[in-house]
């Protein structure tokens, strides 16, 4: 079975342009959620944490600004703006409320898809290759294609699972904290569950081992002892 693409958060309240950009990025292997206005918008946003949004700044409730603004505020989510608002004080106050691109309505599809993938590598930040892969010893996971793999062996996460992973690759070599981590992948309301990273953390080790004859994979989450987890080579990492 084919890994699932990127999931992308599209947020339009025009219904023409929203079902022409749904339709092109499912066509190239994307996953979409649909958004009309900026209620529905953050309450899909916290329930599926996607890997970028794509978000209209006039939308019918509440502006997109605001939108733009409380998703900064509880996390790195890159977000790519989609606006006919196209003064260049619309734009700077875009950026610097921590848009990560913006783009002036009318866009043409293939320009979007080509920001699109842009956003995506640079998102996982200086740890990722140019194609926007991350790999720590056997262990590959490419947040374009939104796949992991152990050597050449691909596997199956769930989209919470895959997001740990993410965050914690993304860091490799650092101590991540659990609050850190609950934030980026359950939301603010789940900083003090920490049980919640115990059970996710303990079936990621057994897939990424369960793929590994040496077993290796498994040992490239080790845990910081009242604080969080570091992703470290193999050859480094303790048994867990």
């Amino acid at each position: 079975m084919s890994a699932p693409g990127p999931a992308v958060l599209l947020v339009e309240d025009d219904d023409a342009a929203r079902a022409a950009v749904a339709t092109n990025l499912v066509a190239r292997g994307y996953r979409v959620f649909q958004a009309i206005d900026g209620r529905e918008a953050l309450r899909l946003w916290e329930s599926s944490r996607p890997d970028l949004v794509l978000l209209d700044l006039g939308l019918p409730d509440i502006d997109g600004m605001a939108v733009l603004v409380r998703i900064r505020r509880e996390a790195t989510t890159p977000v790519i703006v989609l606006s006919a608002r196209g003064q260049e004080k619309d734009r700077v106050d875009a950026l610097d409320a921590g848009a990560d691109d913006y783009l002036t309505k009318p866009y043409g599809l293939a320009e979007l898809h080509s920001r699109v993938g842009a956003v995506l590598r640079r998102a996982v930040g200086p740890a990722a290759d140019q194609a926007g892969a991350l790999r720590v010893g056997p262990v590959t996971l490419d947040i374009v294609r939104r796949a992991v793999r152990v050597g050449d062996v691909p596997i199956e996460l769930t989209p919470r699972e895959y997001e740990l992973l993410k965050v914690l690759l993304a860091h490799a070599g650092r101590v991540v904290t659990s609050g850190r981590l609950l934030r980026a992948v359950w939301g603010s309301a789940y900083t003090e569950e920490g049980h919640y990273l115990h059970v996710y953390v303990s079936r990621l080790r057994r897939k990424l081992a369960a793929a590994d004859p040496t077993g290796a994979a498994g040992r490239i989450i080790a845990n910081e002892p009242g604080v969080g987890y570091r992703v470290v080579e193999p050859d480094a990492a303790p048994e867990p």
